[in-house]
């Protein structure tokens, strides 16, 4: 009888366990889709502005045009200390997303060590702040509840101080680490090498584009623009960031979910088995009891 106690409270632990994992589920479907939305919108303007930025970086190395020098532009031979900005979440339960991120920052820097250039870690996320001291490796900067409530002027904080140590000569590359959002059910690592700004391979060959610098008019542009494409890579990989992190976190919850109706599928099983033998025990008994009698 006590097992049969002990099997049911199992059984009634697991359902209220089924029950918060499916709320939670759907909390990060509702979520998820307002995040997938801001994420699809932003993606068109973050591809756009870096486009044209590495046009504009293939122009000016490739044909030193425009008068127009800059160290966001300059290809560096020989690194000595370089910006990692990572993003992971400020929340758990969401299965291996932050694991993807800390396996490429650990990647990075033993990448880095093995050629001797110093690695500053700038860290966005509660988790993977929480990791890396866990590992006793050092932090430059720890932003902590950003990732849950991405915004813009968050964003401008975070980046600023990165682009200014480099543009003063600190660091010579600032590299930009998230786990974005794919699909419902996917996410995919994304590397971004922000300055200097990189030459991508389809401009190797002669560009066709129509675009023309002249330095009296367009160096203030390029400031303003080139303010504007860091600013914007840094919030698209927070809200980018958000939006993956709901999906991995429904994905996980429903597979929660599924296990856990399995568990009470497999309790219920084992209920029904020990009531039974309990059954077949007592009537024996009572069978053993009036054959004593006779």
């Amino acid at each position: 009888m006590s097992n049969l106690k002990e099997i049911k409270r199992k059984i009634k632990s697991v359902e209220n366990t089924r029950k918060t994992t499916r709320a939670m589920k759907l909390v990060s479907t509702a979520k998820l889709n307002r995040a997938k939305l801001a994420a699809q919108q932003s993606r068109v303007y973050a591809d756009k502005i870096n486009e044209v930025l590495s046009e504009i970086s293939y122009k000016i190395n490739q044909y030193k045009i425009g008068g127009i020098e800059s160290r966001f532009f300059e290809e560096i031979s020989t690194l000595e200390k370089v910006d990692i900005v990572f993003v992971t979440a400020d929340k758990g339960l969401c299965g291996g997303f932050n694991i993807q991120t800390i396996k490429e920052v650990n990647r990075l820097l033993e990448e880095y060590k093995s050629k001797k250039v110093k690695v500053r870690l700038r860290g966005v996320g509660k988790k993977g702040i929480a990791f890396f001291k866990f590992q006793d490796i050092e932090l430059h900067c720890e932003y902590a509840g950003v990732s849950s409530a991405p915004t813009y002027e968050k964003a401008q904080d975070i980046i600023s101080e990165a682009i200014d140590d480099f543009m003063n000569g600190v660091t010579d590359k600032v590299i930009l680490i998230h786990n974005g959002y794919l699909n419902m059910i996917s996410q995919e690592l994304k590397v971004n090498h922000i300055v200097p700004v990189s030459v991508p391979r389809e401009y190797e060959s002669d560009s066709k584009s129509l675009m023309e610098l002249e330095p009296e008019e367009d160096e203030t542009i390029l400031e303003s623009l080139m303010k504007k494409y860091f600013e914007y890579n840094m919030y698209y990989s927070l809200i980018d960031s958000l939006a993956a992190e709901h999906s991995a976190r429904m994905q996980a919850m429903e597979n929660a979910t599924n296990n856990a109706t399995e568990r009470v599928d497999m309790l219920t099983l084992s209920y029904n088995k020990a009531r039974q033998e309990s059954i077949t025990t007592e009537l024996i008994e009572i069978i053993s009891g009036v054959e004593s009698m006779k």
